[in-house]
């Protein structure tokens, strides 16, 4: 009787090799079946008429009644129900290189099932000194030696090559059979390479030999064609005085406030930056406008600029006479059209626009952001050393959770050295991707060790001063620990830079194929409380903007943008009870979000309840949720979803001035400068930028993205309606307000919100109270004296130390009677007597009755 086609099938790998003992797969009962190990060499296995033919030898594997043992459960959590298999003493190694299946087989020997083997577990377990042994080029004197891990590689060659274009030379490489890595040494300073790897790839099912880059990288050739063996210690790779280069002195994490840009996005229309440096490294070494902006925020508080990816990714043309350009006059059409996108459509895949979360090297500056792509290294530090200049250290944003690419794709570099083990696969041995793309598995030791060595790398080699892990929750907590460590350990004297300086932070999202801690421990929000590694804080950022980011109706308001107090209109924000209900529980999450997002920061909610940050619902989970305030990043936009003036222009109520839309972006801003620990901003927001409501622009084009610095440009809005692919389902929300001229902020206005932004963050480094280090501290100095059934909707009064904030985010003054405060000796804040806005200049405060007055859409400040 031939095997049922669906258990036989050997494109899937369903069965799990986790150890050198052990293989486990989930079947059915096994008594009296038989099971094996069948090792091809070469592959070539196929089932034909129910059997298993090819050149191959079996393995006899043993049922273990008992399962998996308890330290096995632990590792492998997702295979924990799995029948477990005994592995008899084999030529574990030697086996790795070849096709594996396992198969069962009745008492009588009629094939039952067969699947592919999954063998991730089994090469951490045998090959434990690949994670010690050097790899990538190493140079020494004229000498070089390059090293690269491939355990299951039937063979592994050197490509050399003088000019890209050139054929190549053959080296063959030596095998370490201890380590599993491959290596070759020889004078090879300047020369291009790639490595030969032939392999048993199950994307192709077929031993395969596939020419590719170094995983361990550190040059490249223009597009990422080719490796280059350089020496990152050479001086004609560094600016002038690089050595010596005076970083900003370092921020205790509370005080860390970040300001966040892509490189192409700061520049790309800066017409006072030369023209081939715009949307390049270069511009922030230069003193054009966005640099003069930058100069500005440093000196009033701003610490950190956070780059998006710049490491080189797989999606734009890197030499800039390669890269497509939109062939319309996009200026020339309707604010409201649709021709816009259309148009950028048509190139976005051509362009030189991408966000660049599509990894391709992680170790290698991005040579599309270069002026020469050939000098990517030099322009690279060339930027860091302009932004120390202007004060503020550089935090580089780390893809290393996917990859652009898996299996034989020629974008594929982890996946065609050794196939099957860098990506995260699922139960049939297809790779995961919910993250977007091909899932790395960092929980594999050598993917682990890269994500260290190439963080390390960045550090002491390009000075950066801190990561922003993207989709942190899809890593092992015990992997950015590591990462942690391993910076840690870095000194001034040893290494160039202060590696307890470097600041890390990241997105603790749970979701996907390792939510819930199916797989590891993982580092989500609530799992990183108390090891000092910061994550975002989407609980105070939902209720300020009002909604979520994946609404169908982007109108649903909140505290900044009218909820109750200034309703829109729309059906989707309730009854004005049902709104009244909502905002008030607004106003908690915004207050656990100002006290640091602590789990056990004690208050008054506004029901008149004590309760803990933890006791807060988000969702149905605890909104606060760290130990320490500097492990909470709060923000109320980023790079992800409408940039603030978007959302608000959905969300207020369409009537609103542009004067007031200034003050309500920044009301909004407040309470991210004013929160206790990190505070993050996108780039622009400070001067209202828009993207004319485009909710996902990583492939949107220079149209939608880039930085209109001269204000009588606008700033962006009604540049026609977003692109249709993330889009499409909110155009009839869209259309009327591109459409309407009064939406496009006046230079008065982009000036108000600039410099009341630029306000707040010099009361912010006015006082310590606004970046307290500790839990205890901020229990002692932060209160809201007028929550419970004092709470006014729609205003927010805190108190901290001496400093009192009010937030007022209605359209009317409001007054806020504090008992406690009568006869107190306050007045509004040194900085609020000169503001910008001379409503702001109006709020008041009368001692004998402890009442402070601050007008509409105001935040005021007194001490």
């Amino acid at each position: 009787m031939a095997a049922p086609r669906g258990r036989t099938n050997l494109t899937t790998s369903r069965a799990h090799w986790i150890d050198r003992s052990t293989v486990v797969w989930q079947t059915g009962p096994s008594d009296g079946k038989r099971y094996d190990l069948v090792v091809a060499a070469r592959g070539g296995l196929s089932i034909v008429d129910g059997e298993v033919v090819g050149s191959f030898e079996r393995i006899a594997l043993t049922a273990r009644r008992d399962g998996l043992t308890e330290a096995q459960r632990q590792r492998f959590p997702h295979l924990r129900d799995h029948q477990s298999f005994a592995v008899p003493r084999a030529p574990v190694k030697e086996a790795l290189r070849g096709q594996l299946v396992v198969t069962e087989r009745d008492n009588e020997g009629t094939l039952l099932a067969a699947t592919g083997v999954q063998i991730p577990g089994v090469l951490d377990d045998v090959y434990p000194g690949a994670t010690t042994a050097p790899l990538g080029p190493a140079l020494r004197g004229k000498r070089v030696r390059l090293a690269v891990w491939a355990p299951t590689a039937r063979l592994v060659a050197l490509e050399l090559f003088d000019a890209p274009g050139d054929e190549p030379s053959l080296v063959d490489m030596l095998r370490d059979n201890r380590t599993g890595v491959w290596s070759a040494s020889g004078p090879w300073r300047g020369k291009y390479y790639r490595y030969r790897v032939t392999a048993w790839q199950p994307a192709t099912q077929s031993i395969r030999t596939a020419s590719v880059t170094d995983p361990y990288s550190v040059a490249l050739a223009a597009d990422s064609t080719h490796s280059l063996v350089a020496d990152l210690s050479d001086p004609a790779l560094a600016p002038s005085n690089w050595d010596s280069l005076r970083k900003p002195p370092a921020v205790p994490q509370t005080r860390t406030h970040i300001q966040e840009v892509s490189v192409r996005d700061f520049s790309i229309a800066d017409t006072s930056v030369p023209a081939e440096r715009r949307g390049t490294y270069l511009a922030f070494a230069g003193d054009g406008a966005g640099m003069r902006h930058l100069r500005n925020l440093s000196a009033a508080g701003v610490t950190h600029l956070h780059l998006l990816p710049a490491f080189d990714f797989a999606s734009i043309p890197e030499r800039r006479a390669d890269q497509a350009v939109p062939p319309c006059d996009l200026a020339a059409l309707p604010p409201d059209s649709d021709k816009q996108q259309a148009c950028v459509a048509e190139v976005a895949d051509r362009d030189g626009y991408n966000w660049g979360y599509d990894p391709l090297h992680y170790t290698v500056p991005e040579g599309g952001y270069a002026v020469d792509p050939s000098a990517r290294t030099r322009e690279f530090r060339s930027m860091v050393a302009g932004l120390n200049g202007a004060g503020l250290r550089v935090v580089m944003d780390v893809v290393y959770n996917h990859t652009s690419a898996s299996g034989a794709d020629p974008k594929s570099v982890l996946d065609q050295i050794v196939p099957g083990y860098y990506h995260r696969l699922l139960p049939d041995g297809s790779v995961a991707n919910s993250t977007c793309c091909a899932n790395t598995a960092p929980e594999h030791a050598m993917m682990g060790r890269l994500v260290v060595d190439s963080v390390v790398t960045w550090a002491r080699q390009y000075k950066v001063d801190g990561f922003r892990f993207d989709l942190m929750g899809h890593h092992p907590r015990e992997n950015i620990l590591a990462v942690r460590r391993a910076l840690d350990a870095l000194t001034v004297a040893r290494d160039g830079v202060d590696g307890k300086a470097i600041l890390l932070y990241g997105e603790g999202w749970d979701f996907g194929e390792v939510a819930g801690g199916a797989r590891f421990t993982q580092a989500t929000q609530a799992n990183m409380a108390g090891t000092g590694v910061g994550t975002f804080n989407d609980r105070l950022r939902d209720a300020v903007r009002g909604g979520g980011p994946f609404d169908a109706n982007p109108r649903v308001q909140g505290f900044a943008s009218g909820l109750y107090t200034d309703p829109n209109g729309d059906p989707v924000n309730g009854s004005p009870s049902e709104q009244r209900a909502r905002l008030l529980h607004q106003h908690d999450l915004i207050k656990v979000g100002l006290a640091g997002n602590l789990a056990g920061y004690r208050f008054t909610d506004s029901s008149g309840r004590a309760v803990t940050g933890a006791d807060v619902s988000y969702n149905d989970s605890p909104a606060g949720y760290t130990a320490a305030p500097g492990e909470s990043v709060t923000y109320v936009d980023a790079h992800d979803n409408e940039i603030l003036y978007d959302a608000l222009a959905y969300k207020l109520p369409p009537g609103t001035s542009a004067t007031d839309r200034a003050r309500m972006q920044v009301l909004a801003l407040s309470t991210v400068v004013l929160a206790q620990g990190i505070g993050f901003v996108t780039a622009g927001s400070e001067r209202l930028r828009s993207k004319s409501l485009d909710r996902n622009s990583y492939n949107s084009g220079d149209w939608f993205n880039q930085i209109r610095w001269d204000c009588a440009d606008g700033n962006g809005f009604g540049a026609g309606l977003p692109p249709a692919t993330d889009n499409q389902s909110k155009w009839t929300y869209a259309r009327p307000l591109l459409a309407d001229p009064a939406l496009v902020p006046d230079c008065a206005a982009i000036a108000l919100a600039t410099a009341r932004y630029q306000e707040l963050l010099r009361i912010r480094a006015s006082s310590p109270l606004f970046s307290l280090a500790t839990a205890a501290e901020v229990q002692r100095h932060l209160s809201f004296p007028l929550s419970g059934p004092d709470e006014t909707p729609g205003v927010l009064t805190m108190r901290l130390g001496d400093q009192i904030v009010i937030l007022n985010a209605t359209p009317a003054a409001a007054t806020q009677t504090v008992p406690a405060l009568r006869g107190a000796a306050l007045a509004l804040h040194p900085v609020l007597r000169e503001s910008a806005d001379p409503v702001a200049r109006t709020s008041a405060f009368t001692a004998a009755t402890g009442t402070f007055t601050v007008p509409p859409r105001t935040v005021a400040v007194f001490r």
